[in-house]
C-alpha cells in the first residue's frame, strides 16, 4: 500500500487534502484512481488507511478510513551528527539512518573533511537529502519524514547537542566494550541521543577532546576501523535494538 505525508493542517474532518509534487505522483505516476487505498501519516504520530475520493484542481482528495496511532518510531529521539564524507556517500548514510529511526541528520564540517560546501552548494545538498530522507521515511513507514539539517560547523553542532540528554563519540582510540556497553545500557527510552560520526579518517585528538568538553562519552564499536558511512549507521542499529528490546 502506497505511504504519503501531510501536515496536521491538510486533515480536516473526514478528509485529507494531498498538495505539491505528491498530487502529481499520484494522479500521473501511480495512476490512483478513485476507491483505491493508501497510507497518510501526518507527522504528529497519527496515520489515516484512506481512499482516493477525487482530484481537485491542484489538490488531491482523500477519505479517511481509520484512523491509527503510528507505532514504527523509536522511544528516543536519535541525532546523527554526521561529519561530510566524500562524493555521493552522504545521501547514502540519510537514506540508511531514516530507515534506522534516527530523529534528525545533521551534516557537520569537520577538520579531516575532503568537502567543504559554499552557501549555495550547501543549500542545494540540504535539498536533495530531504528528498532523499522523505523517499526512505516512505518506504520505512515512518510516521513522520525526519529533517535533514543544513550543515554547520564542528563548534556549532556541539553547541545544539549540548541540550541533549546524552552525546556519543566513537572513537577509534576507545577500547574499553565493557564501559560502551554500560553506557548504552543507562539510556534509557525518552532520553535524547546525540551521535557524533567522523568524516574519512575520523576526528582530530583535539576535536574529540573539545567534543568530551561539551559532554560528550567516547564509545567503541568494536575492534575494526568502520568507514563513516557503516560508523554511523551500527551505532543507530545498536541504538535501536537497545530501545525496542
Amino acid at each position: 500500500m502506497q505511504h504519503f505525508f501531510v501536515t496536521p493542517s491538510q486533515v480536516k474532518g473526514e478528509k485529507i487534502y494531498v498538495e505539491g509534487m505528491d498530487v502529481n505522483h499520484m494522479k500521473n505516476v501511480l495512476r490512483m484512481r478513485c476507491g483505491e487505498e493508501l497510507m497518510v501519516s501526518d507527522g504528529n504520530n497519527l496515520k489515516y488507511r484512506c481512499s482516493v475520493e477525487g482530484y481537485e484542481e491542484e489538490q488531491a482528495v482523500l477519505r479517511i478510513l481509520e484512523e491509527m496511532d503510528v507505532d514504527t518510531e523509536l522511544s528516543s529521539r536519535i541525532y546523527l551528527f554526521q561529519g561530510l564524507p566524500k562524493q555521493d556517500k552522504m545521501e547514502l548514510i540519510v537514506q540508511k539512518a531514516v530507515e534506522l529511526g534516527v530523529y534528525r541528520v545533521i551534516p557537520v564540517s569537520t577538520r579531516r573533511a575532503v568537502v567543504r560546501l559554499d552557501q549555495k552548494k550547501a543549500g542545494k545538498k540540504a535539498e536533495r537529502w530531504q528528498q532523499i530522507a522523505r523517499s526512505a521515511a516512505k518506504q520505512a513507514k515512518r510516521g513522520y519524514v525526519p529533517e535533514v539539517a543544513f550543515p554547520m560547523s564542528y563548534r556549532e553542532a556541539l553547541e545544539a547537542a549540548r541540550e541533549l540528554d546524552v552525546i556519543l563519540i566513537p572513537y577509534e582510540l576507545a577500547k574499553d566494550m565493557k564501559e560502551t556497553k554500560e553506557i548504552i545500557e543507562r539510556i534509557r527510552p525518552g532520553k535524547s541521543v546525540g551521535i557524533f560520526i567522523g568524516p574519512e579518517g575520523g576526528f582530530e585528538k583535539e576535536e574529540v577532546e573539545l567534543a568530551l568538553e561539551y559532554g560528550a562519552m567516547p564509545v567503541t564499536l568494536g575492534r575494526r576501523i568502520l568507514r563513516t558511512e557503516t560508523a554511523g549507521m551500527a551505532m543507530l542499529s545498536v541504538l535501536m535494538f537497545h530501545l525496542e528490546g
